[in-house]
Order: structure tokens, then C-alpha cells, then sequence
């Protein structure tokens, strides 16, 4: 139990820094590629440090022979924790005045609802447990 909630915990620390990932992208490519766009590659570069945060501190279980494997199987497993994330970011940005006004806000809604399954699928792959 206490190995259970030392990884959620870390996972959490991973998805602050994360968000802090996303915001800092979303808001240096919204410019050039709007907010949808911008937000799709935002979304990678968060997810891509947290497959690195999360091998390296939040589960160091066995590494596999492939970190090429290894990354895409995190980044697809990720796909419904994301389409979760993206979706509630699309929904927040056009639902609340505010959300327009500062997108982070949005990027924090969508982190926030895909955090269970990420977490579980990040915990499957990385630390080996079903």
C-alpha cells in the first residue's frame, strides 16, 4: 500500500511539473498554430516528460530491452487519458469566458481528467504490474 501511494504521489509531482510543460509550449506555439493546434503538441511534450519523469523516479521497475518500444508503448497507452485531457480542454476553452481569456486554465481541467487512466497505464507499462 505504501509503494502504491509513494507512486501516485510521484505521479502527481510528475503531472505539476508536466503541466507547467504544457502551459509553457501552449503558450509559446498558440501564435503560430492556435489553440487547438498548439495544444496538440503541447500535449506531446508533456507526455513526453512524464514517460521520462515517471521511468526514471516514479516506477524504476524493469527496463525493457527498447526504450524506442518502451516510449511509444507510454505515448499510445496514453491515448485515452489524452483524448480524455484534450477533450476537456475543448470543452472548457469554449464553454468559459475565462478559459479563453488564460488557456492554462483549460490545460489544468484536461490534466486533471486524464490523470486516473494515465496514471494507471503509466503504472502498467513502467513498473511492469497489471
Amino acid at each position: 500500500m505504501a509503494s502504491t501511494f509513494r507512486s501516485l504521489a510521484l505521479f502527481c509531482v510528475s503531472g505539476g511539473l508536466a503541466l507547467l510543460v504544457d502551459i509553457g509550449v501552449l503558450y509559446a506555439f498558440k501564435g503560430a498554430m492556435g489553440y487547438y493546434g498548439a495544444r496538440a503538441v503541447s500535449f506531446w511534450c508533456a507526455a513526453t516528460f512524464t514517460w521520462w519523469f515517471n521511468r526514471s523516479f516514479t516506477f524504476q521497475g524493469v527496463k525493457p530491452d527498447s526504450i524506442w518500444a518502451e516510449y511509444l508503448a507510454y505515448l499510445s497507452s496514453m491515448v485515452v487519458g489524452g483524448a480524455l485531457n484534450y477533450g476537456a480542454y475543448v470543452l472548457s476553452l469554449q464553454a468559459f469566458d475565462a478559459v479563453r481569456a488564460e488557456p492554462a486554465w483549460g490545460v489544468a481541467i484536461g490534466s486533471l481528467t486524464g490523470l486516473a487512466v494515465n496514471f494507471l497505464s503509466a503504472r502498467r507499462i513502467l513498473h511492469k504490474q497489471a
